[in-house]
């Protein structure tokens, strides 16, 4: 049996039962943000959270996931953050539950060879991504020319030095600058994005999603749907499959046009549901948003 998912280790170290204040060790916030944290209202039910025993439990010997169990069992008390990064993968679709433990050894190594890839093809036309540091202002013009001057977050290496025609190839250089400003106020009060290291690493992610995904590229709350996955995945890799595969059920909420964003184009479709099903609710609510 593959120990390449790590969560093996897991299995023979004694666990404690879940408390709150347990869970909060896992995610701890900065001294000073904690007063202004609104207060969960999950509460860790002992004995009915999926535990990483449990997670083990659910495997057959050579790795199909019986994944109602696991589901009846998150529906009961939740995840344990022990566990979370391995569980979230096959929440989020990565992992067929009826495949192998080998067969998904080597689609992980396929995925993280192809990231690898494409973060190199990033890294080819701005040497800052995979540099630890990240863009906070623009690095190129609307036609395609270098910035001279323009800073990096800490560090002024890795310029664009020369002019690009592509539209694509400037386009994706437009966006990395606004990745970088929201990268900034993501998750703040975490403990976890007071390091340079890792909102580089979230912002590397962006980046080469925004590369990749032209179509969409790069909008703003993103990075949001994006951050849980740089926290509780530790190979960058895996984060950004984690993160493609929640944008595949999400993307359209992205699409901008001429006229509006994905999000007002399923808002108008909800309010002419409710008109043909409710003309009384549909009614209210227009007075409501015009009051």
């Amino acid at each position: 049996m593959s120990d390449s998912f790590g969560w093996f280790a897991l299995a023979g170290t004694p666990m404690r039962k879940a408390g709150v204040d347990d869970f909060g060790d896992f995610y701890p916030t900065r001294p000073e943000c904690q007063t202004d944290l609104p207060k969960t209202r999950f509460k860790p039910r002992p004995g009915k959270t999926l535990s990483p025993r449990r997670w083990q439990a659910a495997f057959s010997e050579d790795g199909h996931l019986d994944i109602a169990k696991v589901l009846r069992r998150i529906q009961r008390g939740g995840v344990h953050p022990a566990i979370k990064e391995f569980v979230w993968e096959f929440l989020l679709g990565c992992y067929d539950p009826n495949s192998t433990f080998e067969e998904r050894n080597q689609l992980r190594q396929c995925r993280r060879e192809q990231y690898s890839r494409w973060k190199a093809e990033c890294q080819t036309m701005v040497p800052v991504v995979g540099s630890g540091k990240f863009i906070t202002t623009p690095i190129i013009t609307n036609d395609g020319q270098p910035i001279i001057g323009s800073s990096m977050s800490s560090c002024h290496e890795g310029q664009v030095s020369s002019s690009f025609s592509d539209k694509k190839v400037i386009q994706w250089m437009l966006n990395l600058h606004q990745i970088g400003l929201d990268v900034v106020r993501t998750d703040q009060a975490l403990v976890f994005y007071q390091s340079e290291i890792n909102q580089a690493k979230l912002w590397d992610v962006l980046a080469v999603y925004a590369w990749v995904d032209n179509d969409i590229g790069y909008v703003q709350g993103m990075n949001d749907i994006c951050s849980p996955m740089i926290i509780l995945l530790k190979n960058e890799a895996d984060a950004f499959w984690c993160f493609d595969h929640a944008m595949r059920r999400l993307r359209d909420n992205f699409k901008c046009t001429t006229n509006s964003i994905g999000v007002q184009t399923q808002l108008s479709r909800l309010s002419q549901v409710i008109k043909t099903i409710d003309p009384k609710l549909h009614q209210h609510i227009g007075i409501c948003s015009t009051s």
